[in-house]
């Protein structure tokens, strides 16, 4: 996984939950968090602009560490890609 995502992913964690950024890392849990379903939506709101993104809301119900989190990122990003035209 590019160190450049999950840098992205836990800054705009820490930026959401007005927490400083050294405390998310990528094996934090968002129990350790202490993220709720609502500022899980706020969370996904944020990625999906940072990323020009659809985050599905299936997968987004399943997500619970910052892991998981930065994993389906680079899922998506990595099938958009896919999906450009190749010049």
């Amino acid at each position: 996984m590019p160190p450049e995502l999950v840098a992205c992913v836990t800054a705009v964690i820490a930026k959401t939950q007005h927490i400083p950024p050294e405390s998310v890392t990528i094996d934090s849990t968002f129990e350790e968090l202490k993220i709720d379903s609502l500022d899980g939506i706020n969370i996904l709101f944020a990625l999906e602009s940072e990323f020009d993104l659809d985050i599905p809301d299936d997968a987004a119900r399943k997500i619970r560490s910052v892991r998981e989190m930065c994993e389906g990122i680079e899922k998506l990003v990595a099938a958009k890609n896919a999906a450009l035209p190749q010049t």
